[in-house]
């Protein structure tokens, strides 16, 4: 049903990645600006910006686009389809040169995600899923392989990945209580694709996130199985008012690892 908007969202995606990769091996300066506070802006999410939108513009001039790098047009509250776009996913990761950044395009029709494509601009990895048609990742040279999430529920074999760069005590009050040991921390939406691939099992997110954080990963892991929702129980719905994520989320692979 999304086919056209699956594939130029791979084409925009892979396109933002290769300018990024391109200012990452200091092609062009990174000209490091600062916005709410700490929150870092570059040339990267700019230019990747700039490429996105121009292709989803020209393809889809009738759908909506909430990114995190534009202008917020609130007319998009009465569109049912809007693409929902962090062009760099992870700044503070790309500024630390560790690889672990992402470019995120998603699609809501009637505020869920129905779509979601995620690229990994250093590997050269694209994750992508479109609603009732599964999750797939697709190497750089061209092997696809569709994603499921791994059945394991023994607590001491729980896989959980963390946040790089934004930890809290709850998160820890929880590694505490179930005495978690496989933990790993890593940066961007890739948390979530590692989870769809059967690689973890649990991501959880105390801290407010955005919509454009959540909505590629969200339709990339529920596709592979995966289980998502706000850290009350409810669903995570897109295209609001107000973007911000202010429940929290947790994502796991089966229900009974809904640790509390």
């Amino acid at each position: 049903m999304w086919d056209e908007e699956l594939k130029i969202a791979k084409q925009a995606a892979v396109a933002a990645g290769r300018k990024i990769l391109e200012i990452y091996n200091g092609a062009e300066d990174l000209n490091v600006e600062y916005k709410d506070g700490d929150m870092p802006l570059t040339a990267a999410d700019k230019a990747a910006n700039a490429i996105i939108t121009e292709l989803l513009q020209k393809h889809f001039p009738d759908h909506a686009i909430l990114s995190e790098e534009g202008k917020d047009d609130l007319s998009r509250l009465e569109n049912r389809l809007c693409f929902i776009v962090d062009p760099l996913d992870g700044t503070k990761e790309f500024l630390k040169r560790n690889g672990q950044f992402t470019v995120n395009i998603a699609l809501s029709f009637e505020h869920r995600s129905v779509m979601g494509v995620i690229y990994v601009p250093v590997t050269g990895d694209l994750y992508y899923a479109a609603q009732k048609e599964g999750s797939f990742l697709e190497s750089k040279n061209g092997e696809k392989r569709r994603l499921q999430v791994s059945s394991i529920t023994d607590i001491t074999a729980l896989r959980v990945v963390m946040s790089n760069s934004h930890g809290c005590k709850e998160m820890d009050e929880l590694i505490g209580k179930y005495q978690l040991k496989n933990l790993k921390s890593i940066g961007s939406s890739l948390k979530g694709c590692l989870v769809a691939a059967g690689e973890a099992e649990i991501y959880y997110r105390f801290n407010p996130t955005m919509e454009w954080d959540t909505a590629a990963m969200q339709c990339i892991a529920e596709e592979a199985g995966a289980i998502f929702r706000q850290m009350d129980d409810t669903e995570m719905l897109y295209n609001r008012e107000d973007p911000l994520n202010r429940k929290g989320f947790y994502l796991i692979n089966q229900l009974k690892n809904r640790l509390r």
